[in-house]
């Protein structure tokens, strides 16, 4: 079995996002990081959308510089495109294929949050704010840049939200936006760092599509630094989107998700009932459920609960702990959960069939085990020890590998 891990670079685009995103911050970023701001308003004239100009300049929050983007429409006319509209525009551009599927792939993830928000379908969602040419321009913009720095992957960190109210087609509405929140389920977010708008919905599809990771810890070699200008000023914080073009220098072949820990403890429950709740536990999505001895207040000895879960599948868990145990009241905690890529295989025993669990690093098997169900029944159909029955599995990967070898 090669065991051998080999730490490789990749090269990453991370996003800080500690005053949020918007669409105009992002392309002034992505110029201040480095896309060619002759680049990428070359590209985006390619849209025919005669009435609008694209132009950047260099500005600053807090006496931090950066490139501030304007998007000005000559006459704007009010415009309600729905997501076939917007597509058949960029289809009909001469971009490259793969700067148009990214760009739809945005709208997408608008359309389904808008149509979620207001309890329709994507197909007949009519976008407002964000179907508007000043929306078209920041979304294919984001295209544009993302394939020109030709990242092997986009992180991202917590993301500020903001708070108050904004204006909008349906008037007047909390911060952030529905289909902001929508948009950004199960992402980790923060709320009330200022007192506007931090985070828009062009903003929250942008990062929703591209990133593949959100860790305010990401373990990088910084190369280059960009920032993108926001329109607020004299804030409580700078209006300011950082950007990083960075190297991971960790092995990133080991995956990453986020869960949620919920615990309680319990010392006056039927410990009968346990095997139940662990069941219902299971079925409502847990991901490892264990039990720990603990003493409790007077000494009595009780039992602590640890489930790992999705995050989306938390508050369910709790209502079983609080419903089915004789707790009144759990911990919850968020945490990064690491792990190998796990595959079955199928080993050809004179039993028949038996699944055999892998675990990689990348392209590197790690651990491999034998089915416990599988062994199981083949030990009892054969009345045989399920430890013969293990080493002759070993025996028969080994052999395995040494013919794969030669």
């Amino acid at each position: 079995m090669d065991t051998t891990m080999r730490a490789h670079k990749k090269k990453i685009l991370y996003y800080q996002c500690f005053s949020g995103i918007s669409g105009d911050m992002n392309m002034g970023a992505m110029v201040d990081l480095g896309v060619p701001e002759d680049y990428l308003v070359g590209e985006l004239e390619k849209i025919e959308l005669s009435n609008v100009k694209v132009s950047f300049k260099k500005d600053s929050r807090n006496a931090i510089y950066g490139t501030h983007a304007t998007v000005s429409v000559m006459h704007p006319t009010l415009v309600s495109r729905n997501l076939r509209d917007i597509r058949e525009i960029i289809d009909d551009t001469p971009l490259d294929q793969a700067v148009k599927e990214t760009a739809k792939a945005i709208f997408q993830v608008l359309a389904e949050a808008e149509a979620k928000v207001h309890r329709s379908s994507p197909e007949k969602i009519h976008f407002h704010e964000v179907g508007g040419e000043d929306a078209i321009i920041d979304i294919v913009g984001a295209a544009i840049a993302f394939h020109y720095l030709q990242v092997d992957e986009v992180w991202a960190s917590t993301i500020e939200m903001g708070q108050g109210f904004v204006k909008s087609a349906h008037g007047i509405i909390p911060v952030p936006a529905p289909a902001t929140v929508e948009i950004l389920k199960n992402k980790p977010l923060h709320f009330g760092g200022t007192d506007f708008e931090t985070t828009t919905p062009t903003g929250a599809a942008i990062l929703s599509t591209l990133v593949t990771r959100f860790t305010d810890d990401p373990g990088l070699a910084i190369l280059q630094t960009g920032y993108g200008i926001g329109n607020h000023k004299g804030t409580s914080r700078p209006n300011l989107l950082r950007t990083f073009l960075a190297e991971s220098i960790e092995n990133t072949d080991l995956s990453e998700d986020v869960a949620e820990e919920i615990e309680c403890t319990i010392d006056d429950m039927n410990p009968e009932w346990y095997d139940w709740i662990i069941t219902r536990l299971f079925e409502a999505g847990a991901l490892d459920v264990t039990l720990t001895p603990v003493f409790m207040k007077k000494n009595r000895p009780g039992m602590k609960i640890c489930v790992l879960a999705p995050v989306e599948k938390s508050n369910g868990i709790g209502l079983i702990l609080l419903k089915e145990t004789t707790t009144i009241g759990f911990r919850r905690r968020r945490v990064r959960k690491n792990f190998l890529v796990r595959k079955i295989s199928y080993l050809d025993t004179r039993y028949g069939k038996v699944r055999i669990k892998e675990a990689y690093l990348g392209n590197a098997l790690i651990n491999r085990k034998p089915e416990y169900d599988d062994c199981r029944k083949i030990a009892m159909d054969q009345n045989i020890p399920l430890k013969q029955l293990y080493e002759e599995i070993n025996i028969l990967l080994n052999d395995a590998d040494r013919k794969n070898k030669t």
